[in-house]
């Protein structure tokens, strides 16, 4: 079995990792090989495609341009939902010692949002253009997290987005460094209204160093997918797994916290709780949630 996940340091390579070590544990698959991708949830959707991989992680704003084959896909790609992944913040930092303080004070300065084409560089542009933004106001780089996070130690560039926490680059720079979440303000309603696909979450104290205060930020549902030619007992087999041993996948990483809750709208919802920009559940998918007596 093969999972498609992203770049080095990334959110969806540790959950990827954790899946691996579940999956191989419970006997649902006796090797599975974590595939990392720069550009994570297009890649991952083409690999899809073209057989290359099983399952793949994909942050739920792609999906649905991937089915109906809108840019920067070149064909639709007949893909199915398989199952949450999580729901994580996704927040710009600055350097503390930086006159950044808000999302809206980037207009100008230089911000690390990850590869060109992967997800996260996706985020930054939609953020930006709710904001009002237009081309060449902010000046984005384009590097991964552990090259974005060395640049900004070095005041190479003024401001980084970072993915969902934890994650290990985020942790070392907090560490090592003197950050600053840069706060919304009124502005999160206008990227919440833009993209409804984000949902409302918060940064607590605790969680980072650099997290003095509650303070307000989107957050991206991040999804496995599968193709729709997938054979539905292994996908059955999969979601299983993660359903009956959601707690583990949570003490495996971190990341998976609050993945029983997101399974909860099945039961009111039905399927489509899980259809995200038309993308179908799975048949091995649906089999799964109605044998665990989520889905009727």
């Amino acid at each position: 079995m093969r999972i498609g996940t992203a770049e080095p340091g990334s959110t969806f390579l540790a959950q990827g990792v954790a899946l691996k070590t579940l999956l191989e544990s419970k006997g649902v698959a006796s090797k599975v090989d974590v595939v990392t991708a720069l550009s994570a949830s297009i890649e991952n959707a083409e690999e899809l495609d073209r057989g290359s991989i099983d399952f793949g992680f994909m942050a739920s704003n792609w999906i649905g341009r991937a089915l109906r084959g809108e840019a920067p896909f070149k064909a639709p790609i007949d893909l199915r939902m398989v199952a949450p992944a999580n729901a994580g913040p996704l927040f710009f930092i600055a350097r503390a010692d930086s006159p950044l303080k808000a999302v809206s004070d980037l207009r100008g300065r230089r911000v690390c949002v990850g590869p060109a084409k992967s997800g996260m560089a996706q985020h930054a542009d939609t953020m930006f253009r709710a904001l009002g933004f237009e081309a060449g106001d902010v000046t984005v780089i384009n590097l991964d997290f552990a090259q974005g996070a060395q640049a900004l130690r070095a005041g190479e560039v003024d401001a980084q987005l970072q993915c969902p926490i934890p994650n290990r680059v985020m942790s070392a720079l907090d560490q090592d460094t003197d950050l600053r979440i840069l706060e919304w303000g009124d502005d999160l309603a206008r990227v919440l209204a833009f993209q409804p696909l984000y949902r409302p979450t918060r940064l607590l104290p605790g969680q980072l160093r650099c997290v003095t205060h509650e303070t307000a930020q989107p957050a991206v549902v991040n999804v496995i997918v599968t193709h729709a030619r997938a054979d539905a007992a292994m996908v059955k087999s999969v979601v299983a797994a993660i359903v009956d041993n959601a707690t583990a996948l949570t003490q495996l990483e971190p990341l998976y916290t609050g993945l029983p809750d997101l399974f909860e709208p099945l039961r009111t919802q039905g399927a489509s709780a899980f259809e995200f920009s038309g993308v179908p559940l799975h048949e091995g998918a649906k089999a799964a949630y109605r044998a665990a007596r989520l889905l009727a």
